[in-house]
């Protein structure tokens, strides 16, 4: 535990698999939190054989779970429960991601660990929430996206709705979490030192970023559609293609912006065009000007389109690819790729720290443990002796 990080002091449980809850107790991590994941005995985390696996571990996992300590309890045995149970007593935050129900049929519900440890904040993330009609419905991250809105407007109106490519409803529900879990830190910080329970719902936390949906639909019976690159209403801003056959993404639609761009391509009778002076007036003309950007980009290669663009001060990006990230200057200088090692000494790059803070910064200790690498430890902490770790593992519940 770092003491110069902000969540120093802090001790987190956490009882999460895969995406959502790892994820949020990994920020909590990262910023010095003494995270402690609890796995089952038989295999742990599934994430630990996800995506690509190196000598059979998923270097997802090494990432997920960096800064963690890796405790295996068998929840299924009263022994394990007892020993999450003394952890728990001490800890500051439990963060959880089992379906709604599992821990009360274990015994471990909100009401006897709130008894157990008045000060207890629980995060709980899950499809649906801890209430309403669906609350025991399994649901992923693709489910929350679904039902939340995001899929329905991703991808093209000519074709079925897609998802983006990485599992971003899980990843949006866990900082929900960690929000939740700081707001309710700093209540108890301040009234009384009671802990509290905060719930979120994987497609809530979906629904919470779409925007101005609701009221459009609530006053005009609006439906936004799916539009592929373009965003109707924010003109222009879209994707292009190049005469190298590059992709850039040019995001011309403030005002002063779309002037500065038509000049710099040469269409001054569109900068001066009393009727492009507002996106109102561009998005009703969103095709003729999505045409003129179209024919000006295929005409150069990306180089150009973005020295170009970069002159001019227009806000446009190549797509990136992950190689295109290794060498790019701004990732560099913002360290966004970290240095550690494989178990085997192997040297890989991890992503780096996010959010940089400039007094208390967050930073990567380890990579992602071994299944119960930290078993002796965690409990030797909790007052087991060698010979009381033997008969927890001879017993079954480690």
């Amino acid at each position: 535990m770092d003491s110069a990080k902000p969540l120093a002091g802090l001790k987190v449980i956490e009882l999460g698999t895969l995406i959502a809850g790892p994820f949020a107790a990994r920020i909590c991590a990262e910023f010095g939190a003494d995270v402690i994941k609890v796995e089952s005995p038989d295999g742990g985390d599934p994430l630990r054989k996800w995506r690509k696996l190196y000598e059979g571990t998923s270097l997802w996992w090494f990432v997920q779970a960096r800064n963690k300590k890796s405790l295996t309890l068998n929840l299924k045995h009263e022994r394990g429960r007892e020993v999450l149970k003394k952890l728990l007593a001490e800890a500051d935050v439990l963060i959880e991601n089992f379906r709604p129900g599992v821990l009360e049929k274990l015994g471990l519900g909100w009401d006897v660990l709130h008894a157990l440890n008045p000060k207890l904040v629980m995060v709980r993330l899950s499809g649906f929430g801890q209430s309403g009609p669906m609350k025991d419905q399994p649901g992923f991250g693709a489910v929350g996206e679904s039902m939340g809105g995001l899929r329905y407007i991703t991808g093209f109106e000519d074709r079925p709705p897609v998802r983006t490519g990485i599992s971003i409803g899980d990843s949006i529900a866990a900082l929900w979490g960690v929000i939740g879990a700081l707001m309710a830190l700093r209540h108890r910080e301040v009234n009384g030192g009671q802990g509290q329970v905060v719930d979120v719902a994987l497609y809530e936390a979906i629904f919470a970023m779409m925007e101005s949906m609701v009221p459009e639909f609530d006053v005009f019976g609006f439906i936004r559609e799916r539009t592929g690159n373009i965003m109707p209403g924010i003109t222009p801003s879209s994707v292009h293609t190049t005469a190298d056959g590059k992709h850039v993404q040019i995001a011309a639609n403030g005002d002063a912006i779309f002037k500065r761009f038509m000049q710099a391509i040469g269409r001054h009778d569109l900068a001066d065009d009393p009727q492009l002076a507002g996106n109102d007036g561009r998005d009703a003309r969103r095709d003729e000007l999505y045409g003129v950007i179209d024919r000006w980009a295929r005409a150069l290669p990306l180089a150009q389109v973005l020295e170009v663009l970069g002159n001019a001060e227009v806000p446009a990006s190549r797509i990136y690819s992950t190689e295109d990230m290794f060498s790019d200057p701004q990732f560099l200088a913002r360290e966004m790729f970290l240095s550690a090692k494989l178990p085997d000494g192997r040297p890989f790059k991890m992503p780096g720290i996010v959010p940089k803070l400039s007094a208390t910064p967050g930073s990567s200790e380890w990579i992602g443990p071994g299944l119960g690498e930290h078993n002796a430890e965690v409990l030797a902490a909790l007052g087991y002796s060698a010979a009381d770790i033997a008969d927890l593992r001879a017993a079954g519940a480690l």
